[in-house]
């Protein structure tokens, strides 16, 4: 079940915080509040969720309630998945 969480925060980890420790924040931790994402790391997780996942994303789903935490990316990943 966890994952596409794990993966999320595996890409995080690597592609946008260059960490080699792996992914240090609760999987609810918001993004933007902790610092985590900026702007242009929000268009690199969803180049990463289209390509890894298979899903297309619209512009109109790129908001906090998706891409705002690895919980929140995983969420709104395995909706697209069922559809």
């Amino acid at each position: 079940m966890e994952q596409i969480e794990q993966q999320i925060a595996t890409f995080i980890a690597t592609k946008i915080l260059f960490s080699k420790n792996g992914y240090s924040h609760p999987y609810e931790a918001s993004f933007l509040e902790e610092g985590i994402v900026d702007s242009t790391s929000v268009l690199e997780l969803v180049l990463f969720t289209e390509t890894t996942f298979g899903i297309p994303v619209d512009d109109s789903e790129i908001t906090p309630e998706n891409f705002d935490s690895v919980k929140k990316l995983a969420d709104f990943v395995r909706s697209k998945q069922s559809k």
